[in-house]
């Protein structure tokens, strides 16, 4: 596979990348970017999973490809390259994030994998090139993690015991803002111990791929509608500014909002306030937002 290397903040899909903390300096990959934003959704899991689990991640991914969702996970055993399988037969698009350097693929077992996902228009990306002598290293694997929740809108956990890497995906991924799923399993089964705990602690409930295809793509009500005029045009320069940020650039950060804008606090305050009253965005906490 042909080796390139681009900074994040060079490419409108991989920008998004330059407001999560320790934004990589640098991305070598083989494959084709997305030139624009697209809808993304990370599925991790364990690498040991059940039938039960590896069934979810495959279907999901499957139904995501179909629809044009970009599918980005770590091409790990078990859910992370499952969830890669479903999306190439689904027809779509799947990034693959290593925690090794580029030149070395890991598993080994995962190269016609990765070579798959470049040939059906994916990418296969690491911050790390020959020189870095991280290959194999647990604690490149735990930093290539913000990256793939950096990538996605939302992020499913579809298994993963009580101390699985999985989780610091699901941190990283409450940290930058993003939608949290965790799919549900068996109270007296290992794998389901940290999904079920990050349910305890707030995380959506992942009740089936077809309800979650109805929140990635909700049927238009005329309120609804009625959103998409105020999103689209606003009633304020501030409130369209502010949607730009969160919709065209991915910002969920009020701060980086701000920041980006050079706005003043109560210019901002009074802006967010309006767009969440008339529920044209939602807030997730922390002063990071979302549209509704």
């Amino acid at each position: 596979m042909k080796i390139k290397q681009i900074l994040p903040q060079e490419n409108n899909y991989t920008k998004v990348l330059e407001h999560i903390a320790l934004m990589p300096k640098m991305l070598y990959y083989s494959g084709k970017w997305p030139e624009e934003r697209e809808k993304t959704v990370a599925i991790v899991g364990s690498r040991k999973c059940t039938k039960y689990g590896e069934g979810i991640a495959y279907k999901l991914a499957f139904e995501l490809a179909k629809k044009g969702v970009i599918v980005v996970s770590g091409l790990a055993y078990g859910v992370d390259s499952i969830a890669a399988r479903g999306a190439i037969d689904g027809g779509g698009k799947t990034i693959a994030i290593l925690g090794t350097e580029i030149e070395k693929i890991y598993p080994k077992q995962h190269v016609k994998l990765a070579e798959e996902i470049v040939e059906k228009g994916g990418v296969v990306a690491s911050e790390y090139t020959l020189g870095d002598k991280v290959y194999p290293q647990a604690s490149s694997f735990l930093m290539r993690n913000r990256i793939i929740s950096g990538l996605a809108d939302t992020v499913v956990i579809v298994e993963a015991a009580e101390r699985s890497g999985s989780l610091n995906t699901a941190a990283h991924a409450l940290e930058q803002g993003k939608d949290l799923f965790a799919v549900p399993g068996d109270i007296g089964k290992t794998m389901s111990a940290g999904c079920n705990r990050l349910i305890q602690k707030g995380a959506n409930v992942f009740l089936g791929v077809e309800e979650f295809m109805q929140y990635m793509f909700p049927p238009k009500s005329k309120k609804q509608k009625n959103r998409e005029q105020i999103s689209l045009f606003g009633d304020a320069p501030e409130e369209v500014a502010i949607l730009k940020m969160i919709v065209e650039e991915g910002i969920r950060d009020g701060d980086l909002i701000m920041e980006k804008l050079e706005m003043a606090v109560p210019v901002y305050n009074q802006a967010i306030t309006m767009l969440e009253v008339k529920g044209v965005i939602k807030p997730l906490g922390a002063n990071h937002w979302t549209m509704a």
